[in-house]
């Protein structure tokens, strides 16, 4: 089974993650290139697919949303080293949005936070739409607030989101990073299928 382009459960499982920092090198790569494959490409292809049209025209939107709200669940629980997000998804995602420095600025309460969980994460993710009377838009602000409206630009949460990764593989990549290691190493084993192996 592939964890990854070209990389399989079993090459993970041979990886020396107590010795090797050659091999904590090649474990952050499959991360980044499992999480690149899985999201960060196919939405970089939604974008560009639709770059020649005017804003008012584009029509992706949600599908690219769709695909980034998800990776943000997916980091958040690799930074927290959950196996899984069952029964947890609201507070991972919740967590997500107050802690990454390209989110947290847009969503500094609990209560900015749930509504946007509810509106649009499981607006999208559940029923197809938007939960609220929000607009998903390609251009602007991340997030804009104007009295009652509210506009989210999908290409920005993009940007923003690909940043967030970008950070987290840099943060791996530093061998004083232990905690942070020890955590995405436990997510990672339950997905190759290595449970309680050291």
């Amino acid at each position: 089974m592939e964890i990854a382009p070209k990389f399989t459960a079993e090459q993970w499982r041979e990886l020396d993650l107590v010795e090797k920092e050659d091999d904590w090198q090649t474990a952050i790569d499959v991360l980044n290139d499992r999480l690149s494959a899985r999201y960060i490409e196919p939405v970089e292809k939604l974008i560009e697919a639709e770059n020649e049209f005017k804003a008012s025209e584009r029509r992706f939107g949600f599908t690219i949303l769709a695909i980034d709200l998800l990776l943000m669940e997916t980091i958040q629980a690799f930074k927290e080293g959950l196996e899984t997000t069952d029964g947890k998804s609201k507070q991972v995602f919740m967590n997500f949005l107050e802690n990454s420095p390209h989110f947290s600025g847009y969503f500094t309460t609990s209560e900015q936070r749930e509504k946007f969980y509810k509106a649009f994460r499981c607006g999208i993710l559940h029923q197809a739409e938007v939960q609220s009377s929000a607009l998903v838009w390609s251009i602007g602000e991340l997030y804009e607030r104007v009295d009652e409206m509210e506009v989210l630009n999908r290409n920005a949460v993009h940007e923003a989101l690909k940043s967030d990764l970008r950070d987290y593989v840099a943060q791996l990549r530093d061998p004083a990073s232990k905690g942070l290691r020890s955590k995405f190493k436990k997510k990672m084993d339950f997905l190759a299928g290595r449970d309680g192996i050291a």
